[in-house]
């Protein structure tokens, strides 16, 4: 939940056996974000895993469109103005992976000790960064850093980012809510990750946030291929 908000809007899905993890984060400062990332999460829950990697994610991707339609008619039928989600997934399936996101909530992968982002922030700072006008160092303490472009529940066309490769083994894949991000810098998650097993990995990086203060919620998932 962090230290400052009431309620916890993120939500996270889990299904190793099945090879689809997802985290998404309702929107703070939107009325029933928790809805809305809840509804995220269900939709992915329910998807056939057992096919192939394509088709797995077309379905992801069609399930948060329809989703994001939900969402919609959900905020205008109670008057409100907007109940949306960031939402980042990673499924993996016979040596590849594909991740999919919408927002800022982030995906990266360490391999051989090296870390990689390999979402790219809908946000308005990452266009600021992509058009060469602020560089990373400015982009964290940016007074518009929280503004995010794409989300579920925002805009009636919903567009999905993806990318895919193959898989090594010991590659380890990070999902993480942007109440993890904003907190914990790529050089510090890389090396949480290098030099702990996964739990005390995640457990080590929930209470770096904590001890900074949390201002936001904060989920994470970590998985190694072997």
């Amino acid at each position: 939940m962090g230290l400052r908000r009431k309620i916890n809007e993120d939500s996270m899905i889990a299904l190793t056996d099945r090879g689809l993890w997802a985290v998404a984060d309702g929107m703070g400062g939107h009325e029933a974000g928790d809805v809305a990332s809840g509804k995220v999460v269900e939709a992915l829950g329910q998807l056939h895993t057992d096919t192939s990697l394509d088709v797995l994610v077309e379905q992801a991707i069609s399930s948060l469109q329809n989703v994001n339609r939900q969402l919609i008619a959900l905020a205008e039928a109670g008057g409100r103005r907007t109940i949306g989600t960031t939402v980042v997934g990673l499924a993996i399936s016979d040596g590849l992976f594909c991740c999919f996101w919408a927002g800022d909530s982030r995906a990266y992968r360490v391999r051989g000790g090296v870390i990689e982002q390999i979402s790219r922030d809908h946000s308005v700072v990452q266009d600021l960064v992509d058009a060469g006008m602020l560089d990373s160092a400015g982009a964290r303490d940016h007074p518009n850093s929280n503004l995010i472009t794409r989300a579920v529940g925002v805009a009636e066309d919903l567009k999905v980012d993806i990318v895919s490769g193959e898989v090594q083994s010991g590659d380890l894949f990070l999902l993480g809510s942007d109440g993890l991000t904003r907190m914990v810098d790529d050089d510090e998650l890389a090396a949480e990750l290098t030099s702990n097993s996964l739990d005390d990995a995640a457990d080590r990086l929930i209470d770096m946030v904590l001890s900074r203060g949390a201002p936001d919620n904060v989920t994470l998932i970590i998985t190694r291929c072997v």
